[in-house]
């Protein structure tokens, strides 16, 4: 049997170690996991509340168009429901994006460190992937518009941008936004939009009706604590969302899982209190990186990206075996780990195991 040549060769994703995994591998009691971004205070009450409720309910298919949570999402965030899709994960809806609007030979435009899943799926549709440098872990929109042609189709904004945590400010997506042909979708990912506290950031769902070739998207996994179930959604106009909408299966999210999510936007006192814990933690591992003498890039969504003078898989794997679980690998920041932002006990044990590796490193046995 022959597969699509294109996908032969495409990388497997990686997602961070689970902690079951460290345990077992190396035989350790106890292991903090700062890799994924996950949010360490869980989930709202209610949320949990809503999924214990849905438990009697397993046996039925989910509604499929996502009703109740749609009629929810859209009161909260000011659009209307046709404005809305609802996806398994943020990622899934980039995967229908690419699925609706990419043919072999297109191009897309992206950040040549950003958010992998958006060249993968460009990949498998036989696209061509534009990956245009970052200056100062940021975007560089001006050279990203430059590098638009008539074979354009998508250009991709991670915003936050992960793994650096940088953002494009509001006047310059405006700027950008001005300048890109209406033919050109622009995905604006936003999955860690909710931690952002810098006044600059862009109020990205007012300029829905300004530019109709923006999608924003967003997800409950981070900050409202749903990453296990899986639940995120994009908005747009609403003949985009009619269109990949076209594409999308009929059951992608479960019953547990909408019903979690319209629970969770309910309690915005948790997010809150997630946004303000996850501010203070920053705080505290910047101080502490400046202490050590670690350069770090800006941070504005739950992770830091910092630079650890050394292999950055070297540190990662000492870390590992300590019980801390990172992410390293990055091409283009060979020397970085990035840390998702934990309790402050999370955070303290961190730094504690962290100084200890890079003394071992600056002086072996």
């Amino acid at each position: 049997m022959k597969p699509k040549a294109n996908i032969v060769n495409l990388p497997v994703y990686q997602p961070g170690k689970p902690v079951e995994e460290v345990k077992r591998e190396l035989g350790l009691s106890e292991v903090i996991k700062l890799a994924s971004n996950e949010n360490p205070y869980g989930c709202s009450p209610l949320a949990k509340e809503a999924i214990i409720a849905e438990l009697s309910n397993l046996s039925m298919y989910p509604d499929g168009n996502a009703t109740e949570l749609k009629e929810e999402l859209a009161s909260v965030m000011g659009v209307n429901k046709d404005q809305i899709i609802f996806g398994c994960g943020s990622d899934e809806i980039i995967a229908l994006i690419t699925r609706a609007y990419l043919e072999p030979g297109d191009e897309t435009i992206m950040a040549d460190q950003t958010f992998s899943v958006y060249k993968t799926n460009a990949d498998i549709e036989n696209a061509v992937s534009i990956e245009v440098p970052l200056v100062d872990g940021t975007h560089d929109l001006d050279a990203m518009l430059a590098a638009i042609s008539n074979r354009t189709k998508i250009v991709w904004i991670c915003n936050p941008n992960n793994p650096t945590g940088t953002i494009i400010s509001e006047d310059k997506l405006l700027r950008f936004m001005d300048s890109v042909p209406s033919n050109v979708m622009v995905v604006l990912d936003e999955a860690y939009s909710e931690f952002v506290t810098d006044s600059s950031y862009p109020k990205s769902l007012n300029l829905l009706s300004r530019y109709h070739n923006l999608v924003v998207l967003h997800t409950f996994s981070k900050i409202y604590g749903l990453a296990s179930l899986r639940i995120g959604y994009g908005i747009a106009q609403a003949d985009v969302i009619s269109l990949i909408n076209r594409v999308r299966e009929p059951f992608n999210t479960g019953r547990p899982a909408q019903a979690a999510a319209k629970a969770a936007l309910h309690d915005q006192k948790f997010v809150e209190s997630c946004r303000q814990s996850n501010a203070e933690g920053i705080v505290y591992l910047q101080k502490e990186f400046d202490r050590l003498g670690l350069q770090y890039f800006p941070a504005h969504g739950n992770f830091i990206l910092v630079d650890v003078q050394t292999s950055g898989s070297d540190v990662f794997k000492s870390l590992l075996n300590k019980g801390v679980i990172v992410r390293s690998g990055f091409a283009r920041y060979p020397n970085y780990i990035r840390v998702s932002v934990g309790t402050p006990e999370q955070n303290k044990a961190f730094i504690g195991v962290l100084e200890e590796v890079l003394r071992d490193v600056k002086s072996p046995v």
